[in-house]
């Protein structure tokens, strides 16, 4: 094995969190105890496909798209994300990180529901992100948002709070509460909350 290929590996395997492991020894257990409900657990803790459902606060641009199947990525569905979580007011494109979508995916797991997520601030140019921060000291000068890591959602049907209490559950990044804004703020940084 070249050291390339186990950076590679290294990376892949960083990205199995705790909860995964819990949630796959879970499963594992279930099958052993309870072989005729494994089959509906397996299906919700590893799912053969994930979907995300969006709608843009800004431009009322809405999308539905599986963007994980069979095992990998699904890169048009990618793209499609990319560009509905662009920066609206500069129209900059950049990659949306995929553990941030899969942290949205389990949100929505966790709260039981289909979505759509409404996106408040997805990407966030360095232009845009600099005049926010001008703006209003709560804007990190080098937010996540810059990166395609960090995204302002709220979620229809839900509480805010609640919200925020199922984010901050999941302990997979940052979370934000706004209630003022009407907005949570989730992240793929280091778990912290404010």
């Amino acid at each position: 094995m070249t050291s390339g290929e186990k950076t590679i590996l290294t990376r892949h395997c960083r990205r199995i969190g705790r909860r995964d492991f819990c949630s796959a020894g879970l499963a594992t257990t279930v099958a052993c105890l309870f072989p005729y409900k494994a089959a509906a657990v397996v299906a919700k803790v590893f799912p053969p496909e994930r979907t995300l459902s969006f709608h843009s606060a800004h431009t009322g641009e809405q999308m539905k798209t599986v963007y994980w199947q069979d095992g990998t990525y699904v890169p048009q569905a990618l793209a499609d994300i990319n560009y509905i979580c662009r920066d609206y007011r500069t129209g900059g494109v950049k990659d949306i990180d995929t553990a941030l979508l899969d942290l949205l995916f389990g949100l929505l797991q966790e709260l039981e529901s289909t979505g759509p997520l409404h996106i408040i601030s997805g990407y966030r140019s360095m232009e845009t992100n600099s005049l926010l921060h001008m703006l209003n000291a709560g804007v990190a000068k080098n937010s996540l948002h810059i990166q395609g890591k960090a995204i302002d959602i709220r979620l229809p049907g839900h509480e805010l709070k609640t919200l925020r209490t199922a984010a901050v559950a999941l302990r997979r990044g940052g979370v934000g509460y706004y209630p003022s804004s009407d907005f949570v703020h989730v992240d793929v940084g280091r778990v912290r909350t404010w």
